[in-house]
């Protein structure tokens, strides 16, 4: 079998931000096999692989290709998603900080792969390090001529979780307002200018060196036959190790957990797990032995997302949790769309409101409601995103929630690490406003 060390080989023994180390480990040979290759064999390649999406959604890459709009007298375009906001994600930064030559490998090989001479990398606007290292790096490339008749242009965004949703960022790239677009037509048909249009996080393109390095066959050896391949596992909350772990999918969370992070901070318990970003649905205790790859995680009620596996122990109040993930989604909703502009407000003023202790049993019954109506009902994901937490929250530790309910206030006052920190909004949401919508 294959190392399954993919995103960060070599990192340990050389310093990839040069060019010089990077082509001591092999850096670029995978480009100079694909360009000596038909663009359709190395979709092929590609597609054989079976390379799924590793921005959160786990789309095959190959098939996302084979989706592009042919002969419209358009350019084609490739456009690389490097907008990390997800809160718990941190994996993307680590492959841009660290070995931003193979992002560069790879974006070179999949241009040429679906006859791409333009290139955009939006990077989140907070990675000032990382966008400092990836703009040396490509000085370097492109010094050494290699990037051969492909622009490459790497766009800093401003800060703006919206702008991670493929056709927001879209509109960003253009120089609009960051909102999503409505859908149809898609970005393989109608995307950045209008024209045919490959979108990928930089996870899935900095893969692509090692697929044409190793072959299609010894890659999908790696991992689960329905997603092989490795991920960078970010590890973060209440875990005695954070950070970022490169394993192959399938690996289980209590080994990502408790092998890898060391367990729960503090000798403290586990309480719950959320896998794949703040917007996912939470796991509990009981379900730590579930295979972290796309199709596993999904049977057990959630979503891999983006592989940022958050630890909660037995000190967090899951309705604080809830609330501050709520205020996040309510702060970055573009309002584009009622049921996420609206519908993430309520979520936020009825949380409060349970919170603290002003509640009764109808508001746990009026805030499932809600998320009942907002999900699937905004104009892009970003609304059942904050449904998510706060639905699987209080379905699955209902008895936390009722338990602030009659005056009685929350139960871990004064104990639960994440009390009083919220996102950036507004803390004086309003008892009156409260009252007004319920």
């Amino acid at each position: 079998m294959p190392s399954t060390e993919l995103f960060l080989a070599g990192t340990e023994d050389h310093d990839l931000r040069r060019l010089s180390e990077y082509r001591e480990v092999g850096g670029y040979a995978a480009l100079e096999k694909a360009r000596a290759m038909e663009p359709q064999a190395v979709m092929g390649e590609i597609t054989g692989a079976t390379l799924r999406g590793r921005g959160g959604a786990g789309f095959p890459m190959g098939r996302k290709a084979s989706l592009l709009a042919k002969n419209t007298g358009k350019p084609t375009y490739l456009v690389v998603n490097a907008d990390e906001s997800e809160p718990g994600a941190f994996k993307d930064r680590d492959v841009m900080g660290l070995t931003p030559h193979r992002l560069l490998e790879g974006c070179l090989i999949t241009a040429h792969g679906i006859e791409s001479t333009d290139v955009f990398i939006y990077i989140r606007g907070e990675y000032l390090h990382e966008y400092d290292v990836l703009v040396a790096a490509l000085e370097e490339a492109r010094t050494a001529a290699l990037l051969g008749d492909v622009t490459i242009v790497i766009h800093r965004g401003a800060g703006a979780y919206i702008c991670g949703e493929e056709t927001g960022l879209l509109e960003s790239l253009e120089g609009s307002r960051g909102q999503p677009r409505p859908r149809p037509p898609f970005p393989p048909v109608d995307g950045l200018y209008g024209a045919p249009t490959q979108i990928n996080n930089v996870s899935t393109i900095a893969l692509v060196p090692k697929i044409l390095e190793l072959g299609a066959g010894e890659f999908a050896k790696i991992g689960v036959p329905s997603a092989p391949g490795t991920a960078v596992f970010s590890l973060s909350g209440n875990v005695a190790r954070p950070g970022n772990y490169e394993r192959p999918l399938g690996t289980t969370l209590r080994e990502l957990i408790y092998d890898l992070g060391g367990g729960v901070a503090d000798g403290r318990e586990l309480k719950a797990i959320i896998p794949g970003g703040s917007s996912v649905p939470v796991l509990t205790p009981d379900e730590i032995d579930t295979p972290m790859d796309y199709d596993s995680i999904q049977a057990a009620g959630s979503f891999f997302g983006s592989a940022a596996i958050m630890v909660i122990d037995d000190r967090v109040c899951m309705v604080q949790l809830a609330l501050r993930a709520a205020q996040f989604y309510m702060h970055e909703s573009c309002g584009k769309c009622t049921p996420c502009r609206v519908g993430t407000r309520w979520l936020v003023q009825l949380l409060t409101k349970i919170e603290v202790g002003e509640a009764e049993r109808r508001d746990l019954d009026l805030l499932d409601d809600v998320c009942d109506k907002m999900l699937g009902k905004s104009l892009c994901a970003l609304g059942d995103f904050a449904v998510y937490p706060v639905s699987s929250y209080l379905r699955k530790y209902r008895s936390e929630f009722e338990a602030h309910l009659g005056g009685a206030g929350c139960p871990l006052a004064g104990i639960s690490p994440i009390e009083g920190i919220f996102a950036p909004v507004s803390q004086h949401a309003g008892h009156a406003e409260v009252a007004h919508v319920v």
